[in-house]
């Protein structure tokens, strides 16, 4: 199965692979070229902080363009599910304990970020919104014991 992928994480993913292709790699041989000038490679830190740092520019660009290769980016502007909760839908949740506001959009697993509100669709909370609709009062079991929100909003980013 491929994994699904929001334009905008595509585009994410792909200016990150662009930085280390064209920025970050140039810079860390350039780095390993005057280490080497230094001298003896046995006991220069330098040199093998460098190549440290080469290997993981070298594996991050692999993975990066094996993740890109094998996602599947969904056009969330497209979709047209309106109230309805699918991957790509801003959400805006409500503790039913505390009020407490908080707006997640259900992402790909590749782009999740919990610090910007993205959500993995493979996550509990991800899971137990799909399909519900504004107004809906959903139960997720959490890590620290269970909550009740209501969705509040629903929304498609462009």
């Amino acid at each position: 199965m491929r994994a699904p992928l929001t334009t905008q994480g595509a585009q994410r993913l792909r200016a990150e692979l662009e930085e280390l292709k064209s920025v970050k790699r140039p810079a860390v041989i350039a780095a390993i070229a005057e280490a080497r000038a230094h001298g003896d490679l046995k006991e220069n830190a330098e040199y093998h902080a460098a190549r440290d740092q080469q290997s993981f520019i070298e594996g991050r660009i692999k993975q990066l363009e094996s993740e890109l290769s094998h996602a599947q980016v969904i056009d969330i502007a497209t979709l047209n599910a309106g109230s309805k909760i699918v991957f790509g839908a801003s959400v805006m949740l409500a503790d039913v304990e505390t009020d407490e506001e908080r707006r997640y959009q259900i992402v790909g697993d590749l782009e999740a970020d919990i610090k910007h509100g993205l959500i993995a669709i493979s996550s509990p909370v991800a899971r137990a919104l799909i399909g519900k609709h504004e107004g809906d009062s959903v139960v997720i079991e959490a890590p620290g014991g269970t909550r009740e929100y209501e969705i509040v909003g629903v929304s498609y980013p462009s």
